[in-house]
């Protein structure tokens, strides 16, 4: 028998979860259908787990930092063990999802265990877990919020081999002796330096010339200075030609011929969205397209809706969240601006912090504006003088030197994605670059490198494209 229900959301994750639970405190019958754990990646095994690993391992470099500016230290002994017993007990409940659950089910919700596909407009069928073969009929509709999964690039032997993805590295109860990181993105550095402070031997392999290749040049740059700093290898501009597993031992071997090894594979070449089986091609969409496409109400079809990665907006929980309540506002029939990504944030949380948001520069050249950068060191600003040990870090400023305003800004350094919000208000409500030259920045903190960014932006300005 096929039910009646008011909505269906396929996916529990961070948006999932914030609509079906929305839509259920509006008093609409709402399922909400997971295969994994309530709540996503994220509280399990992303944000909130590899915060509370970046948390230690920070602390681990401040004491390091004690000696020449508070005393002296006379060992720093790192230890795995509260970290894994922290991220186990306070983050994720040993991986249980009973109180995400019970939030959703307390709401009016009704939790179906299983995988979710579709079967026509409206209509969504069950398969495996508790609700396997059930089938549901949503008066008003079906959201997507189905998430991504690592992607593992097509290198020779990996498809054997037993390595670790984002999910091993924090779920892992000790450090390994030596790991191999293949990805030099946010992921990858973040856990390569992390693990690092703990004793564990690292070696970066990234197949761009740079590392967050995504982001500004300068901050790769930057990063790749204090890692190798702190003892971690580096390869860019390096491609793994293959992958094997003998013993204890993992192996990359690279296109040049130079094989590495170590007690551990992570393989974090980033995420991506997969469409195939959610039975799009009964609705008349591509199953096998690179994501979602939605329009400004996170609308995909008439009756079908898709928030978070799956759109293909940024594998970031607070897009998601974003995406959620404009397709809440959607579903309801409620009033409300359309989604906007001009400003999209994101932060790697490194050590230094990389915040960013909107276009990096060469991603403004390549829409065609006529831009203009400004540039400016943390340590320059009399907060990061003052900081001294751990204070590299940056500020760039990217504009539309036609209309004067910014477009994108990048602001390295400690507490960088926290300093980011000041230039991502700027960027969504397009404030004029006069006007952030004139505004008045507290004395002495990081977001004054601000306005020597400011001032090299000026100094640019008989040079646009400079």
């Amino acid at each position: 028998m096929t039910e009646q229900v008011d909505v269906v959301v396929i996916g529990l994750g961070p948006g999932g979860e914030h609509v079906a639970g929305r839509l259920a405190d509006a008093g609409l019958s709402v399922v909400g259908v997971e295969a994994e754990l309530v709540g996503g990646e994220c509280p399990y095994w992303g944000c909130v787990p590899s915060k509370m690993m970046i948390r230690a391992g920070n602390l681990l470099a401040e004491a390091r930092r004690v000696p020449g500016m508070a005393g002296a230290v006379g060992q720093v002994a790192p230890d795995w063990a509260p970290v894994a017993a922290r991220i186990r007990d306070e983050a994720t409940d040993d991986w249980n999802d009973q109180v995400a659950a019970d939030r959703f089910t307390g709401k009016g919700g009704r939790l179906v265990r299983g995988r979710g596909r579709l079967t026509g407009p409206r209509r969504v069928a069950v398969e495996g877990g508790d609700g396997d073969g059930l089938r549901f009929e949503a008066r008003l509709g079906v959201v997507l919020a189905t998430g991504s999964r690592p992607q593992v690039p097509p290198v020779p032997g990996l498809a054997d081999v037993p390595y670790w993805t984002n999910r091993d590295a924090v779920s892992a109860k000790e450090a390994p002796r030596s790991l191999l990181v293949l990805g030099g993105g946010a992921i990858g550095l973040e856990v390569a330096q992390v693990y690092a402070r703990f004793g564990t031997h690292v070696t970066i392999v990234e197949a761009m010339d740079r590392l967050v290749p995504g982001e500004e040049p300068e901050a790769g740059a930057l990063l790749a200075e204090v890692l190798g700093r702190e003892g971690l290898v580096l390869r860019t501009g390096a491609r793994a030609a293959g992958a094997r597993h003998e013993g204890d031992v993992f192996a990359l071997a690279l296109e040049d011929g130079t094989e590495l090894t170590g007690d551990q594979l992570l393989v974090a070449t980033g995420r991506r969205v997969d469409l195939s089986g959610l039975g799009l091609e009964t609705v008349g969409l591509d199953p096998g397209g690179r994501a979602l496409a939605v329009d400004g109400r996170m609308q995909a079809a008439p009756g079908l809706w898709g928030v978070g990665d799956v759109t293909g907006h940024g594998a970031f929980t607070h897009v998601a969240m974003y995406e959620a309540e404009i397709a809440v506002r959607s579903v309801l029939g409620e009033p409300g601006p359309h989604a906007d990504y001009r400003a999209l944030p994101r932060v790697t949380f490194t050590d230094p912090e990389v915040g960013a948001v909107g276009l990096t520069e060469q991603q403004a050249r390549d829409k065609g504006l006529r831009v203009r950068t400004g540039l400016s060191r943390v340590p320059s600003s009399a907060r990061g003088w003052i900081h001294k040990a751990g204070n590299d870090g940056l500020v760039k400023l990217v504009e539309d030197a036609d209309r004067g305003v910014l477009v994108g800004a990048t602001t390295a350094g400690p507490m960088g994605g926290e300093v980011l919000y000041g230039l991502a208000v700027a960027v969504q409500a397009e404030v004029p670059v006069e006007s952030l030259r004139h505004m008045i920045y507290a004395y002495p903190t990081f977001h004054r490198g601000v306005e020597d960014a400011l001032a090299d932006l000026r100094a640019r300005e008989s040079s646009p494209d400079a």
